[in-house]
């Protein structure tokens, strides 16, 4: 019944065309067939060249920089220098956010991985420069009151004071203006001329500069915590945008140092003239190595491959000659095809000279182009 019922509304009208696609067609194809034409541009040469370049283009360092992030601290914006900071951020073009950290006052810097990553290049350059990056910013004051800590309690057992020991990121110290606030600490020719109590004195200047510098000297040798000393707002952001750019040219540093001879590449411009047993290709080769003469042009070279195509041909016409002078002088008289209407022009002298000392000198430190 259901049959006929349908039957009889079919008559009436013309089904679309989409109802009449059944359930097992499908609209490409499958199981082996969409394998194999998944592994064909998977291999597509055009297609490797393709992806190849654009990883490229994401390791460049302009795009590196926008895929950084920096992530400030909102006390460092209690300073009134930081504006200077967040303005030197905010012209670097890179990414930044005003995210509470620990410890307070610092900087991070992170990466954002492109979406997706290239195959073509190694896991590793993607990773460059992964780690969390941390940049802490210390009062004077803070930073010797750490120093004072550092000399008194030195040993195998020491923590730096400012870094909390579960903190995973490499971190870095700042101290703006702490050689001006220890010669504002320095006692006067009146003050010491005055008797005071020791124990004000002592109170004042707590910790000398060769301390400073010990202390200095302790923290990247046995810390391995390198610590920046500023002296103003303006020079900590020149430091801040350096460092930012340093990492965004991280990832393509390490891309070039993964390649084994980075100036060999596939194309053909770069990767010279095969030249095979039957001799093919050496007519190339030949002219390729005419045309690295300094000053010699396409057409200069045609003329001398045309009349010698191969180096050994050459070499024999040196042989047949009687004198040196026209072993030097061979190859001065050859035509140089010119446009229409030009002046006549000639391989010359100087060409000729050189590429005859390049063949049958053995002296390696021979210069050959004396204008050189």
């Amino acid at each position: 019944m259901a049959k006929a019922r349908v039957s009889q509304r079919g008559r009436g009208r013309r089904r679309p065309s989409t109802w009449e696609i059944s359930d097992s067609d499908t609209e490409g194809p499958t199981g082996a067939e969409a394998d194999s034409e998944a592994a064909a541009s998977a291999w597509d040469p055009a297609e490797k060249r393709r992806a190849a370049a654009e990883a490229l283009r994401l390791l460049r360092p302009e795009q590196a920089l926008r895929r950084l992030v920096v992530r400030v601290d909102p006390a460092i914006l209690e300073d009134a220098g930081a504006d200077i900071l967040m303005e030197a951020l905010d012209s670097l073009g890179c990414e930044y956010h005003i995210d509470p950290q620990r410890p307070a006052r610092s900087l991070r810097w992170s990466r954002v991985k492109p979406e997706p990553c290239f195959h073509s290049v190694p896991p590793e350059v993607w990773a460059a420069g992964e780690q969390d990056l941390l940049l802490l910013l210390l009062e004077p004051e803070e930073f010797l009151q750490g120093v004072l800590q550092l000399t008194q309690i030195c040993g195998s057992t020491c923590s730096v004071p400012w870094i909390p020991p579960e903190s995973p990121a490499c971190p870095h110290l700042a101290v703006i203006g702490l050689d001006a606030y220890l010669w504002s600490r320095q006692p006067d020719t009146q003050e010491m001329q005055q008797p005071e109590n020791p124990g004000v004195a002592h109170a004042k200047v707590a910790v000398s500069w060769s301390e400073v510098e010990e202390a200095l000297v302790f923290l990247q040798l046995w810390a391995n915590l390198d610590v920046l000393l500023v002296a103003s707002w303006q020079e900590l952001s020149q430091h801040v945008c350096t460092f930012t750019k340093a990492l965004a040219q991280r990832p393509f540093k390490q891309f070039r140092e993964f390649q084994a001879f980075s100036f060999c590449t596939a194309g053909r411009w770069m990767a010279g003239e095969r030249v095979t047993r039957d001799g093919t290709g050496l007519w190339g080769a030949w002219w390729r190595q005419i045309r690295q003469f300094n000053r010699v042009s396409p057409a200069v070279a045609d003329a001398v491959v045309t009349a010698y195509p191969s180096p050994r041909l050459l070499q024999q016409a040196y042989v047949a000659c009687g004198t040196e002078q026209e072993r030097l002088a061979l190859l001065t008289d050859l035509p140089v095809k010119v446009d229409e209407g030009k002046r006549p022009r000639r391989v010359g002298p100087d060409l000729s000279r050189r590429i005859y000392l390049f063949l049958t000198s053995t002296d390696p430190d021979l210069l050959l182009d004396l204008s050189s």
